[in-house]
């Protein structure tokens, strides 16, 4: 989030200071899968509707945008979601949420397990019914943010500090005038809080903003020789998400354990479980790779634009979206910074 919106308020002329503690998008950022799933998230959440379809639709445009300003592909894929449901599972709630999408003018298909098999050969036998949802798309976290450093590199006006503590926020006169660091100081005219799940650590957060708390996410890197599986699958527990390359990300365990970045044995197991039961040709793929981190989360959604602290300007909570919202996100902080005057 504070990758995306410095590359964004560069682009419009304002001189940027990037400050991270490490190393800037290490976080959840580049532990997330990266499924850009506006419709297989929605839920029947009518408020959500227009935000997430925005912000998918906005992502072929930004993957040009940031491939042309760093040379580097973000691994934007239309590969679309299947949501697929077992058999002895009920329908009910697939069939009522393609018609409540379709009701909108979103693109939506309730399928029987053959047709949704025609789309992915792989998916289990059991399968007897899925919602597709062929706009949604996906995008390789890691390479979205080797992007976005190499294009804030090449930007003038933009200067990115790693291993930078801010210690707490500056406030004079009833206002965010920049960051404590253990260093020094830093003022600016706009100060965006973009923390993650570490937001509300930060000392001089008003209490007025919503607590930001982490739930850990666990997932399972498996490496598909020669690839097979082609579209994003969610199950009753998880999802499967293919990366084309052999790669596949099985994901994700929905923890409250604080800061405790473990990766479990039960979370291990809960994850493969899920995975196999939908696409069982994973079975013989090596087990590449595990890791875990921390969704962002607020119980009233994200927080984005001005706080009610003048001067302070906020880019979180964005829990199992964040991916998705990046881009909508970096221009409206960009457009309350700039409106600001």
């Amino acid at each position: 989030m504070g990758c995306a919106a410095a590359w964004e308020l560069g682009r419009r002329g304002a001189d940027v200071v990037v400050l991270e503690r490490a190393v800037p998008g290490a976080e959840a950022s580049s532990a997330a899968a990266g499924i850009l799933g506006a419709q297989v998230e929605l839920h029947e959440r009518e408020g959500d509707v227009d935000l997430f379809v925005r912000a998918r639709d906005a992502w072929p445009a930004w993957a040009r945008e940031l491939r042309e300003s760093s040379g580097l592909d973000v691994g934007w894929r239309a590969s679309g979601v299947l949501r697929v449901v077992l058999a002895g599972a009920a329908v009910v709630a697939l069939e009522r949420e393609v018609a409540w999408q379709r009701a909108r003018g979103l693109e939506a298909h309730l399928l029987d397990g053959a047709a949704a098999r025609a789309i992915e050969p792989h998916l289990a036998p059991e399968v007897v019914a899925a919602a597709h949802f062929p706009a949604d798309a996906q995008v390789d976290p890691p390479a979205l943010l080797r992007a976005l450093m190499a294009s804030l590199a090449r930007d003038p006006r933009v200067e990115v500090r790693g291993g930078t503590t801010v210690e707490r926020l500056l406030v004079e006169r009833d206002r965010c005038v920049g960051v404590q660091l253990d260093e020094g100081v830093v003022r600016a005219d706009a100060t965006v809080l973009a923390a993650g799940s570490w937001s509300s650590l930060v000392p001089g957060v008003p209490a007025a903003v919503p607590a930001v708390k982490p739930v850990r996410g666990q997932i399972v890197l498996l490496d598909e020789r020669p690839p097979r599986a082609r579209v994003v699958v969610f199950g009753e527990g998880g999802y499967v998400v293919p990366r084309g390359d052999g790669r596949v990300l099985c994901g994700s365990t929905m923890e409250h354990v604080g800061f405790r970045r473990e990766v479990t044995a039960g979370g291990v197991h809960a994850i493969l479980t899920s995975a196999l039961a939908c696409v069982p040709s994973l079975a013989t793929a090596q087990l590449a790779g595990t890791w875990s981190n921390f969704r962002p989360h607020t119980d009233g959604g994200a927080l984005v634009g001005a706080s009610p602290l003048p001067g302070l300007f906020l880019a979180t909570g964005h829990h199992r979206n964040g991916i998705l919202l990046s881009r909508v996100t970096a221009t409206a902080v960009a457009d309350a910074v700039m409106a600001m005057g």
